[in-house]
């Protein structure tokens, strides 16, 4: 894995841990109202699982994923990508927003890159 300094490291473990949370929340809400989770449960772990994978890569926490699943994990944060770049376009220069979305596209490469050497 590429070298990556240590407010990077920061910013990208707050921004997949915040991404988890809103997640959570997302998750937790719907299944209160009944409505179908199955897609923000997929997400909602794919993040985790990322999350996991950057933490053992920087500070050796463990990483207890199986193949299958780190390949899942990494195909679902793979197919977010597009949508977080349509944010980043759309937000206006400079914005909290923006910044935010940067950070997170960012966080969500360096986990699929963490992601992908456990493939290998």
């Amino acid at each position: 894995m590429k070298i990556v300094n240590q407010e990077t490291r920061d910013f990208s473990i707050k921004s997949l841990e915040s991404t988890f949370n809103k997640l959570s929340n997302a998750y937790k809400s719907m299944t209160e109202k009944g409505s179908n989770t199955n897609q923000v449960k997929k997400r909602k772990n794919a993040v985790q699982i990322g999350l996991e994978s950057l933490k053992d890569s920087w500070n050796g926490e463990g990483f207890p994923h199986d193949e299958e699943t780190t390949l899942t994990a990494k195909e679902v944060l793979q197919s977010l990508i597009p949508s977080i770049e349509k944010q980043i376009a759309k937000a206006n220069e400079g914005s909290s927003q923006k910044t935010l979305n940067e950070r997170r596209l960012i966080a969500f490469k360096l986990a699929i890159e963490s992601l992908e050497n456990r493939l290998k």
